[in-house]
């Protein structure tokens, strides 16, 4: 796979987050990605861990770099839905049961315990 059109092809994280800290500071960044691990006692190894690790923190802080350097940013990719989550809420999501017509309605819930609604 080629990577001519990525402009942060070659480029580490921990390069990129360092350049980012240098301009705006730890706790400037913390104002403009709110994480734990940029407001509450930052450092650069606790930072890079969480990075690896959480996808939309990662790309959040690949968008403010790029922003940052004026390099041409990434276009935002539609969803069916047109909700913009986290991988996690994605996830979540797509595994709650939707209500089918035989469901059963609100009105008679418990009512072998508190009787019938009236």
């Amino acid at each position: 796979m080629t990577q001519v059109n990525n402009p942060l092809h070659g480029i580490k994280l921990e390069s990129l987050l360092t350049d980012l800290v240098e301009h705006y500071g730890w706790e400037a960044l913390g104002d403009r990605i709110n994480v734990r691990c940029f407001k509450h006692d930052p450092n650069m190894k606790s930072s890079l861990r969480f990075l690896r690790k959480t996808l939309w923190a990662r790309e959040k802080v690949e968008y403010l770099y790029l922003k940052m350097n004026k390099l041409p940013l990434p276009a935002q990719k539609p969803r069916e839905d047109g909700y913009q989550a986290s991988d996690k809420t994605r996830r979540a999501a797509s595994h709650k049961v939707k209500p089918t017509k035989n469901s059963i309605d609100d009105s008679s819930v418990n009512t072998d315990i508190w009787g019938k609604s009236s």
